[in-house]
């Protein structure tokens, strides 16, 4: 199982936390893993980053997500790893 948070504090919020949320709920269900991840919002994961959100997956935080980068930060942190258990 993965554990995948969104910070929707209130930088992430301005920054479009709503959108990676959507985007991530689209490419889970996309690729079939509903069963093997869980989506969570956080209050804030201590990383803000001034070009996108704060995510972190199974502890590992990382910053700056928007709607540009959101492909291959899905693709290398999400669906390689699970592809890989």
């Amino acid at each position: 199982m993965m554990f995948i948070r969104v910070c929707i504090g209130s930088s992430c919020h301005l920054r479009g936390s709503q959108a990676i949320i959507d985007l991530l709920q689209k490419a889970i269900e996309e690729n079939g893993l509903s069963d093997l991840v869980v989506l969570t919002g956080s209050f804030c994961l201590g990383k803000c980053h001034p070009k996108g959100v704060t995510v972190s997956v199974d502890d590992v935080v990382f910053e700056g997500i928007n709607p540009e980068n959101f492909r291959e930060f899905f693709e290398k942190h999400i669906l390689l790893p699970l592809q890989n258990a």
